[in-house]
């Protein structure tokens, strides 16, 4: 596969128009961390951001970053520390569980909306996206947002480039917000809770006044594979509080008083907190170097236990839970059943559910991305006509 690494974006621009004169498909990505998720994209040439690279602006003050759609995630996560803020939206890092090397940019986090466990309260990736600068498939250089916070020129146009996993252009550059970042965490360990219960315990805990920022549950089949083992022995719900240590040591004992009333109690402190949730985010129970179909459906938060124990009487299946219980972290233990899943979370009121990883065979057979409603797919395909009109980007990505 030829591989094109432009420097600059009119270099990326002169390569765009070119295939899109020869009609030549063009697999758009950052730094490739991603490579297997999705369906197939059939391209004979991969176009990287990965030398548009280096954060362009940044002033802690006005907690907002603009940086080129190449800089690695590690270099952006570094600025912020030093200037004690972060990226409110958690993103992973698919190296682990998707079994690829590379080094994620900050242009992929934004092109595929990855966010993590904070995503409940704090927004998805795309809800901190204040700006975009891109390149369309006629090789224009487009430019939406700004930094200012206030500003909505162009909103929408921001809003659909996150997500659209490179089937709308090549990301040049991203502007977004960045928050100071929580002086300290500790999270309560509550165990023993089956999947119902956890899921009827987060929603209690959602309704107190404490401001939880990250609850998850661990059922039995994976609890033991966090933090090397040292989450105490059974079921795990877990219950994130982040902020200034006098405040979160108080909120602390409040929520180890009222979860105490429903099972045994531990609390982890900042270091141990830090780590297990970085595994949760980075899925490490399923992060085992196989070909194992992973799935990540999004339901509604009380239904994703319903999901789970009604696959379980038809397919080998195992998960966890993550966002108060709405998104499911699901591996199926040999044919992605994809069909079937789909048929449970229609039942169960409506969801995603999105196809991480499988083999090449079952990712050929089987639609990656939830399929859209007839009036949504049709809008779809008018805006991909609109930015991408050859079609030569990332096509059969989006199914």
């Amino acid at each position: 596969m030829n591989e094109f690494h432009p420097e600059t974006e009119a270099e990326a621009a002169s390569i765009i128009s070119d295939h899109t004169a020869r009609g030549a498909a063009l697999a758009i990505v950052g730094g490739n961390t991603r490579s297997g998720f999705g369906n197939a994209v059939a391209s004979d040439a991969l176009l990287s951001s990965r030398d548009l690279a280096g954060i362009v602006a940044y002033n802690p003050g006005e907690m907002v970053m603009t940086a080129r759609a190449g800089t690695p995630v590690a270099e952006i996560a570094a600025a912020l520390a030093e200037g004690g803020q972060m990226m409110a939206f958690e993103p992973m890092d698919h190296r682990p569980l998707m079994a690829t090397e590379g080094e994620p940019t900050i242009g992929g986090i934004f092109a595929a909306n990855v966010s993590g466990p904070r995503r409940f309260v704090s927004g998805a990736a795309r809800d901190s996206l204040l700006g975009v600068r891109f390149v369309n498939g006629r090789g224009e250089i487009v430019k939406a947002g700004g930094r200012v916070m206030k500003n909505v020129t162009g909103l929408d146009l921001v809003k659909l480039m996150a997500g659209s996993h490179g089937t709308l252009g090549l990301l040049t550059e991203v502007t977004f917000r960045v928050p100071p970042k929580p002086k300290t965490e500790e999270t309560v360990v509550v165990s023993g809770l089956n999947d119902a219960e956890a899921a009827n315990a987060m929603a209690a805990v959602m309704a107190l006044p404490l401001e939880v920022s990250g609850a998850a549950h661990l059922p039995l089949t994976v609890a033991w594979s966090f933090l090397d083992g040292k989450l105490p022995r059974g079921e795990a719900t877990v219950l994130r509080l982040e902020g200034l240590p006098g405040s979160v040591a108080v909120r602390g004992e409040k929520l180890a008083a009222a979860m105490g009333r429903l099972g045994s109690v531990t609390r982890l402190e900042e270091e141990d907190s830090r780590r297990l949730w970085r595994e949760i985010r980075e899925v490490k129970p399923y992060a085992d170097g196989t070909s194992r179909p992973i799935w990540r459906v999004s339901v509604a938060p009380g239904v994703g236990h319903q999901l789970v124990a009604a696959l379980r009487l038809e397919a080998g299946v195992d998960a966890y839970y993550d966002w108060q219980g709405g998104l499911v972290w699901m591996r199926m233990e040999a044919e992605p059943e994809g069909d079937l899943l789909r048929r449970y979370i229609h039942a169960l009121g409506g969801g995603h559910a999105t196809l991480l990883r499988a083999t090449p065979a079952a990712r050929a057979e089987t639609a990656a991305f939830q399929p859209q409603p007839e009036a949504v797919a049709l809008l779809s395909a008018r805006v991909k006509q609109k930015f991408d009109p050859a079609g030569i980007f990332n096509p059969g990505k989006m199914g």
